[in-house]
């Protein structure tokens, strides 16, 4: 049984750092790509960082957030890190990680293409 479980994020002013952690368990994950979501209450689901399981250690950022975070793995950790800089208030969301289904050719930024969830982690950014 697949599970994914957030930890870390926090209260940040604004100009700190952050980070977040998705510990991924009872997986045979390959390529699929592991993603970091985000999500105010009245708004969709947004995509913010992706990265494969394997292979490739090609990142992918949401222009919101380029330059200012970076995501990584440590697959011996069975971890995916979201490392969080120069935070802003507009960054304040429940951040989640998921995972796809199957290994997909191309990166999707799509909350439907992703079929594991976290439970969510709370980062408030006060101004």
């Amino acid at each position: 049984q697949v599970q994914l479980v957030e930890s870390g994020g926090g209260l940040a002013q604004a100009g700190g750092s952050l980070s977040v952690s998705c510990a991924v368990s009872g997986h045979r994950f390959t390529r699929h790509i592991i993603g970091w979501f985000r999500q105010v209450p009245g708004k969709e689901r947004e995509f913010v960082a992706g990265i494969r399981w394997s292979g490739s250690s090609r990142t992918y950022l949401a222009d919101s957030v380029k330059g200012r975070f970076t995501i990584s793995r440590d697959n011996a950790k069975s971890t995916v890190f979201l490392q969080m800089h120069s935070l802003k208030p507009e960054d304040t969301a429940v951040y989640y990680c998921a995972a796809e289904q199957s290994p997909g050719i191309a990166l999707s930024t799509m909350p439907l293409h992703y079929y594991y969830w976290g439970q969510g982690t709370q980062v408030t950014v006060s101004s």
